[in-house]
């Protein structure tokens, strides 16, 4: 194809509006003057029919594979979670399904969403993006000042509104940052119109947030999610020097907090110090290792973990790693590490896929990928003691209704991304600005092809 065409009789423009065009000569060179040059490829099948050319289906299989890898991950984590809480549901007399139920309401709810981030114009998501933010700071307000806040285990972090189950607005206010600063950092006019305000809004979004976490005593999610959104400033182009000036801002503030409160000195003591105090702080940790050591190469067998009856506090919550080591031993800590594997593998080829296509989206999904794995990896890394005790949640297995239902929504985002990528969903514009102020056009490349589905007659010169 020589990269020339005519198109004629009525069609849709990339916006998808109906415009009127007889014998137009166009071609990549066309898109120079709003610094989009792109390798277009068009196949008039596809155009016709909907069928992406030949090679186009690279990376194709993700989407797929990233549903299955879904579908495993929940249903792995409903079969623990029920493992891992039974025990703790009829020693508070409730019936033994209770907490998994509940866990399986929440993804339930999360599935019924699904067409929402599947149909849903991408450009929507970034007009509602400053919106979201507002909602969750009015979220997390109501649960610190208002009686609809519940405190539970010395932290006010639950909003109980009605009948409506409680949960927790610190588990919504990650993928809201996320989005927002997703979109905000891919705007290239804004950052020539007035760079200072294109750095100074973000560090402001994420120490806002940041404080209001604080402020539930919750500094181990505020620590999580500062550090996820500042290596969101990393993918997102933001200058090292910038980066460094925002860490020593808030250096100091941070240690503050960190030796302000008692509790947190006697458990980084205790984690320092392992001896300390074994029978006391250590004793969650302790028995964790124990429960992991007695798991051997194939575990004792899916229900027969003997340290979730009592001796491990939190064991369906935080501490379900354990659980799952002690029953499935080695070979389902490794079957575990390769889920998570793949789930990182998957997500951070749609943000290298997305790069040269669209910079917001290439944004989500690395913000997306990373929240998942580094509250996996943290989890994992407080249940063996190379951290601190403290309260992430694994992600798909912990009980946690909020959490599980946020992450499969974000989720969903992922695959939305994916399937743009892979080519198998119209790339549409989602409102960024080139360097001149113009709306940039989509991009198509050799490393992620997305072909526009337009209603158009296409003949070759």
């Amino acid at each position: 194809m020589d990269g020339n065409w005519k198109r004629s009789g009525r069609h849709k423009d990339v916006w998808g509006r109906q415009e009127r065009s007889e014998g137009v000569s166009w071609s990549p060179g066309d898109y120079d003057d709003v610094g989009s040059r792109a390798t277009w490829e068009w196949s008039s099948s596809f155009l016709r029919h909907g069928e992406a050319p030949d090679g186009a289906g690279s990376g194709s299989l993700a989407p797929f594979t990233f549903l299955i890898l879904l579908l495993v991950l929940t249903g792995l984590g409903l079969v623990m979670m029920y493992s891992a809480s039974y025990d703790v549901a009829l020693r508070e007399g409730v019936p033994h399904y209770y907490y998994v139920m509940r866990q399986g309401i929440f993804a339930l709810g999360a599935c019924i969403c699904f067409p929402l981030f599947r149909f849903l114009p991408m450009r929507l998501f970034k007009k509602i993006s400053p919106a979201l933010l507002l909602v969750a700071v009015m979220l997390m307000l109501l649960t610190l000042f208002t009686p609809f806040g519940r405190t539970i285990s010395g932290g006010r972090r639950w909003l109980q509104i009605g009948p409506l189950p409680s949960f927790q607005p610190s588990e919504i206010v990650k993928p809201v940052v996320i989005l927002f600063l997703s979109f905000w950092l891919a705007d290239e006019g804004r950052k020539k119109k007035n760079k200072v305000i294109y750095l100074l809004v973000p560090c402001c979004v994420v120490l806002i947030f940041a404080g209001l976490i604080l402020m539930q005593h919750a500094y181990t999610t505020a620590a999580l999610f500062t550090g996820i959104c500042l290596s969101l400033f990393i993918a997102g182009g933001v200058g090292l020097g910038t980066i460094l000036f925002f860490l020593a801002s808030i250096g100091m503030p941070a240690m503050i907090f960190l030796f302000g409160a008692p509790y947190r000195v006697r458990r980084l003591a205790a984690f320092l110090i392992p001896d300390l105090d074994p029978s006391g702080i250590n004793w969650q940790v302790t028995n964790s290792l124990k429960a992991i050591k007695a798991g051997g190469w194939w575990g004792r067998g899916l229900g027969n973990s003997e340290y979730k009856l009592g001796l491990i506090p939190e064991v369906n919550t935080d501490f379900i790693f354990s659980v799952i080591a002690e029953e499935n031993g080695f070979i389902g800590i490794l079957l575990l590490f390769f889920l998570f594997f793949l789930f990182g593998l998957l997500g951070y080829r749609t943000y290298a896929r997305m790069k040269t296509m669209d910079k917001g989206l290439s944004n989500a999904a690395f913000g997306i990928t990373t929240m998942v794995i580094w509250q996996a990896l943290v989890n994992v890394a407080v249940v063996t003691g190379a951290l601190p005790p403290t309260g992430i949640p694994l992600p798909f297995f912990s009980q946690g209704g909020t959490n599980l239902f946020v992450i499969l929504c974000e989720c969903f985002l992922l695959y939305r991304i994916m399937l743009i990528a892979g080519g198998r969903a119209a790339m549409e514009p989602t409102g960024q600005r080139n360097r001149d102020g113009n709306e940039r056009l989509p991009q198509l490349t050799d490393r992620g092809k997305t072909y526009l589905d337009m209603d158009t007659e296409v003949r070759h010169d």
